[in-house]
């Protein structure tokens, strides 16, 4: 793999760290700013959000600059947004600083998927993907733990601090290993571009993403509080049962992308649909510690066993002139996921059968998720889309 593939996965794993580590700090949140556990958890939601509008706006806004200052200048937003949470005074400003953050995040893996796949020949586009992704899942094994321990020791501002940090060594790795371009992206006419929105196997390919990681942080979003109050460990024993989970992720991350690269369509739905079954047998799993580290271990290669071929799918799709535009989309429709499944938990702690049923309802948005890919591969026999090809 080229060690320019490398150098995205380290600025991948800088903006993995800032948009879960979120998810172990949600108490001292809630008790600093005084809000409510499930408020803390919308500034998940916020994140998300941001990155749904900003993906596709600053793909187009940056679509005719070199693919490496966009990716550098994506870097150096992200810094300066997690600064902003550091310091901020109130929940208010913690969400529109987290907002500003987001707004790097699609742009920035839609357009390093287009050039990951890039640097690879075509057997090899999945790996690439789930290479880059690799840096997601380390600041799920490393980054994330780290920040809830440094956020329950010394405050969570001094997550953000670190999390910083990351962003500017991030920074110069991808600076100095990606490779540059000479002259000015040759973008293809924006009519040409935008004509992905109206390609019917590339919505569908989005909607599944949407709704397969809904289903995922309906669960993830509130992993601290199930974990404490369900199974009964204490707040200290969170970061290492995430250090599981990330070790989950990794290993998922790793294996869907070469299933994907072998197979897509099998991928596709094999992946989704064991993303569900874990979630159904999570519900038991979560009433003993042993079984509840195993289940969490599991969820984690579950989720992440999805990513690439959720994201090869909608590249296979989308067309040589829509491929970057339609990559950010689906780093959009990831992140819509994760908004919708934290509000739809948030909903259910406060109004629906409360924290213990949050698995079985993630469940079924999967298995809709799931639904949705088989109806896209029926159609798929109709009407066969464009062979993909890298720009």
């Amino acid at each position: 793999m080229p060690i320019a593939v490398y150098a995205l996965a380290a600025g991948a794993f800088g903006i993995g760290t800032t948009e879960f580590v979120i998810m172990g700090l949600l108490l001292q949140v809630s008790a600093d700013l005084g809000v409510s556990v499930p408020a803390a958890g919308l500034l998940i939601s916020g994140y998300a959000l941001g990155v749904f509008v900003g993906a596709p706006l600053l793909t187009l806004a940056t679509r005719s600059l070199p693919r490496k200052t966009v990716l550098v200048a994506l870097l150096v937003i992200f810094t300066a947004g997690n600064i902003a949470c550091a310091m901020a005074p109130n929940y208010e400003a913690l969400m529109a600083a987290r907002v500003v953050t987001s707004l790097a995040h699609g742009t920035f893996f839609g357009v390093g998927s287009v050039v990951a796949t890039g640097l690879v020949g075509p057997d090899r586009r999945a790996s690439a993907i789930a290479m880059m992704f690799t840096g997601l899942t380390a600041a799920t094994l490393l980054g994330v733990p780290f920040g809830a321990w440094l956020g329950l020791d010394y405050g969570w501002r001094s997550t953000f601090w670190a999390v910083a940090a990351i962003g500017v060594v991030a920074t110069i790795v991808l600076a100095v290993f990606v490779p540059s371009t000479r002259e000015r992206t040759q973008a293809p006419p924006l009519r040409d571009e935008l004509a992905v929105l109206a390609r019917p196997q590339v919505l569908l390919g989005l909607l599944m993403t949407v709704l397969g990681y809904a289903g995922v942080f309906a669960v993830f979003t509130y992993i601290q509080p199930i974990l404490t109050q369900i199974t009964g460990f204490s707040d200290a024993a969170v970061s290492p049962i995430l250090l599981v989970f990330g070790a989950g992720m990794a290993a998922g991350n790793i294996l869907g992308g070469r299933i994907a690269d072998k197979r897509l369509v099998p991928a596709l739905i094999g992946t989704l649909a064991t993303l569900a079954a874990v979630l159904i047998l999570m519900t038991p799993a979560l009433e003993a510690k042993a079984s509840a580290v195993i289940a969490i271990g599991l969820f984690g290669a579950a989720a992440f066993a999805t990513v690439a071929p959720l994201q090869l799918r909608v590249l296979e799709k989308a067309g040589v002139a829509g491929q970057s535009l339609a990559s950010s989309l689906n780093i959009a429709a990831f992140n819509l996921g994760n908004a919708l499944g934290a509000w739809t938990g948030s909903l259910v702690i406060d109004h629906g059968p409360g924290l213990s049923a949050l698995t079985w309802v993630a469940a079924l948005i999967t298995l809709t998720g799931l639904a949705t890919a088989l109806w896209s591969v029926r159609l798929d026999r109709r009407h066969p889309a464009p062979a993909l090809r890298t720009a």
